[in-house]
């Protein structure tokens, strides 16, 4: 697989932006932050320290795999779902977007506190009522 050219994926930093910040929190250099990132399932450490200095100060990197991220997820403690969210908005474009409106980004919100008969209810609802319009 090719290196991954950090321009064109519109010169997004989140996935550096977030390896740089729980660095420098967590007061490590490349080395040691790079022996905190083991796999949890394989108990392999999964990223070097070039590959880690190469994210934070821009340089073309291949993107990280699953297994590179649950590991970094255990040396920066970051949960593996926002390592994956910011190195799919930097590395291939992806944003998640769940809706445009605030109050559509609201109802999901309350969604999350309902059973799961009761979002369902819901939905049948929602459909319910978009048909008929």
């Amino acid at each position: 697989m090719a290196a991954h050219d950090r321009t064109a994926a519109s010169r997004r930093t989140q996935f550096r932006d977030i390896v740089a910040e729980r660095k420098e929190a967590l007061g490590l250099g490349y080395e040691r932050l790079a022996a905190r990132c083991v796999d949890p399932e394989s108990g392999e450490q999964v990223v070097k320290s070039s590959w880690l200095h190469r994210v934070v100060t821009g340089k073309t990197v291949e993107p990280p795999s699953y297994e590179m991220l649950r590991g970094m997820e255990a040396g920066l403690e970051v949960p593996v779902a926002v390592l994956q969210d910011a190195a799919s908005a930097e590395f291939f474009g992806v944003e998640k977007v769940f809706s445009e409106t605030a109050q559509a980004r609201a109802f999901l919100e309350d969604a999350d506190r309902l059973t799961p008969a009761q979002r369902e209810a819901i939905r049948a609802l929602m459909r319910t009522l978009s048909e008929g319009q």
